[in-house]
């Protein structure tokens, strides 16, 4: 069977200051100083529009980048993968405080002299990584966490792209940039949409694993609780572990080949990790006894999807097309 811990979600509440709702012209309000957003169940105050940002991971970077504000990044850390072209001439001015890879510590954190903390996994706000987030509060320095991973790994009750879009208005809001936050929204919104168009209609739902990682030999999929799962509704697959607890879970290859997709989603990362890029996925589950029976391994059914792209990202609307189009392709 699955095993799996049983834990909650969280969602964002809304702030209900002025300087979140519309001028009733269809453009945001400029944003008003100081205001309070709750985020992952911490009011947290922002009095000036920050112009020293240090966001966490790279994916973080890459959305204040697409808000137009990469020039207000003094730092950024835990960089897995190459830069999307479109981006990469500003990404690259951005001075990094961790080795590839490799979390920012506290020291090197407020070395950066940040007014504000941006990340988008939990385990990075933790006193033995940058630093807990009342830590750094209690420092002067606000922090945003994305709602997707308020406690880490946890499965998160209503994540969707609605909720990826809220995260770029409040960017938006919190860089003193409302429009921008909300452009992104409305782009991403285009892309997905113009995707669920191309749906093919299939009277049985194709089973579907999300495939991330492997660690010490055990698949992790994705289970309930996060964009993968979300993705699957939209466009009408069944999540194989659907019924996890946590959003990525640790399963077994006994259960995978009992649970037996019709098609496997490969996350493909370049962290350097075993087993890590789509190729490497692939090549394991053809040379595993158990697996390499598997119909979706025998017809080489596979969509590669990159890894960063499954967790709540700027990439993360480009999942839809790729999905839809390889499920077309394949089926």
């Amino acid at each position: 069977m699955l095993t799996v811990l049983a834990v909650t979600g969280c969602t964002a509440d809304t702030a209900a200051d002025a300087g979140e709702r519309s001028t009733g012209t269809g453009t945001p309000a400029a944003t008003a100083y100081p205001f309070t957003l709750k985020n992952c169940g911490t009011d947290v105050t922002y009095k000036a529009a920050p112009k020293k940002a240090v966001t966490l991971n790279q994916t973080a970077a890459e959305i204040l980048i697409h808000l137009g504000v990469g020039d207000r990044i003094a730092g950024s850390g835990y960089e897995i993968e190459k830069t999307p072209a479109e981006i990469a001439e500003q990404y690259e001015k951005i001075p990094q405080l961790s080795a590839p890879g490799q979390e920012i510590k506290h020291e090197k954190l407020l070395e950066a002299q940040p007014d504000f903390v941006y990340g988008s996994f939990a385990s990075m706000f933790t006193a033995e990584q940058s630093g807990d987030r009342k830590q750094l509060h209690d420092l002067g320095v606000p922090t945003y966490l994305t709602e997707f991973d308020c406690s880490f790994h946890e499965s998160v009750a209503g994540a969707d792209f609605d909720m990826l879009y809220e995260e770029y208005r409040r960017l938006g809001k919190i860089m003193g940039v409302p429009a921008a936050g909300e452009k992104l929204a409305a782009e991403q919104k285009a892309v997905v949409d113009k995707a669920l168009g191309a749906v093919k209609k299939r009277d049985k739902p194709l089973k579907v694993m999300w495939f991330y990682s492997t660690y010490e030999g055990t698949p992790w999929a994705a289970g309930p609780g996060g964009l993968p799962q979300h993705i699957s509704q939209l466009v009408g697959v069944e999540n194989i572990f659907a019924d996890a607890k946590t959003k990525w879970a640790e399963v077994s290859w006994d259960e995978v080949a009992a649970r037996n997709p019709d098609v496997i989603i490969l996350a493909d990362l370049t962290r350097g990790e075993p087993n890590d890029t789509a190729k490497e996925k692939i090549d394991l589950l053809k040379k595993d006894p158990l697996t390499s029976k598997l119909a979706a391994v025998k017809g080489d059914r596979f969509i590669s999807i990159p890894g960063s792209h499954m967790d709540p990202s700027y990439g993360s609307a480009s999942v839809v097309p790729a999905l839809v189009d390889g499920l077309n392709r394949l089926w």
